[in-house]
């Protein structure tokens, strides 16, 4: 255990002990500030580096150019990852860099592709792969109707960003970091998931992540109720097991840190929500999904649990 966590760790002793004077809370405020400033340059260094790897391997299929309009990048970038019935291209490529102010922005498209026909170059999808109680015209449909909603949503988060980014220009003597990346998480024959990641730094900086789940055999964007049984009390198995999740990992790691029967109660984590974020992984495994803060201190970061098939296999409604 480093410096850091060791001053952390006896912050928080003293916390709950109900001994901690106002000086101390004040440091256990700057200690948190201070890892996750360490944490957030780390995770821009990583994010960076991928980017940059991913950039020099489409250099030979595709030029991106700074600021480039929704339109130009559209036609310019269709660097498909595929599956059977989509594929993601690059709607938009946003890149600023001064000495105080940095934004590195790529908004990803879904683009539906064509049952028995390659859609603009794409993949063609195998039409006897699809379930037998889903034509595939519909399902076609409702991929489209899916994918402009999702793309919709998207571009409204992302034109948010750029909008806030250029509007804090103007203060000469700030400093700002902006990044959106897109990671395709499960291309199956069944699910599509995407995740949309967003970084704001000023001064100290905060993550959070979007997701998105296409079941590929209607069509439809995934709800976490849609995949168990009507009636059941899926919330609460689900949430029982990130607990005893959440107290493994502290148990092996005592730099692992939870909100979880912690003095602060309004802090403990009780239960998910319909809203809380998820989507289903290779496996097919539910994963859940918690933005900085929700659970944890912000040092650690954005955190994922996937919930093992036996904890929730007697009420989810579809097959793994």
């Amino acid at each position: 255990m480093d410096h850091r966590e060791m001053q952390w760790e006896k912050m928080k002793r003293e916390y709950k002990e109900r001994h901690m004077s106002e000086e101390g809370v004040r440091k256990m405020k700057d200690s948190i500030e201070r890892a996750k400033a360490e944490k957030r340059r780390e995770r821009r260094g990583i994010v960076l580096k991928r980017s940059l790897a991913g950039a020099a391997a489409a250099f030979l299929m595709v030029t991106v150019l700074p600021n480039t309009s929704p339109r130009v990048a559209h036609a310019m970038s269709r660097i498909p990852i595929l599956s059977k019935w989509v594929e993601v291209v690059t709607f938009r490529d946003y890149r600023y860099e001064s000495d105080r102010h940095m934004a590195d922005v790529n908004v990803p498209e879904i683009v539906p592709q064509d049952v028995g026909g390659a859609a603009d170059g794409g993949t063609q999808a195998d039409v006897s792969d699809v379930s037998p109680e889903n034509d595939s015209g519909t399902v076609r449909e409702n991929i489209q109707k899916t994918a402009e909603e999702i793309n919709a949503e998207i571009q409204e988060i992302t034109e948010k960003l750029i909008g806030e980014f250029e509007e804090n220009l103007k203060y000469e003597e700030g400093y700002q970091d902006l990044l959106v990346k897109s990671e395709v998480l499960t291309t199956t024959d069944k699910y599509f998931a995407l995740k949309l990641i967003c970084y704001q730094g000023a001064g100290s900086g905060a993550e959070w992540d979007y997701f998105y789940t296409i079941d590929l055999e209607s069509g439809d964007r995934l709800a976490l109720s849609d995949l168990f049984a009507e009636g059941s009390d899926y919330i609460g198995a689900i949430s029982e097991n990130i607990k005893e999740q959440m107290r493994a990992q502290m148990e092996a790691d005592e730099t692992v840190m939870y909100w979880l029967e912690y003095d602060i109660e309004e802090w403990n984590f009780d239960r998910i929500t319909d809203e809380t974020g998820f989507y289903l992984n290779q496996e097919g495994e539910v994963v859940i999904c918690f933005n900085e803060g929700d659970v944890a201190p912000m040092y650690m970061g954005c955190v994922e649990f996937v919930i093992p098939g036996e904890a929730v296999d007697n009420i989810r409604i579809d097959s793994l």
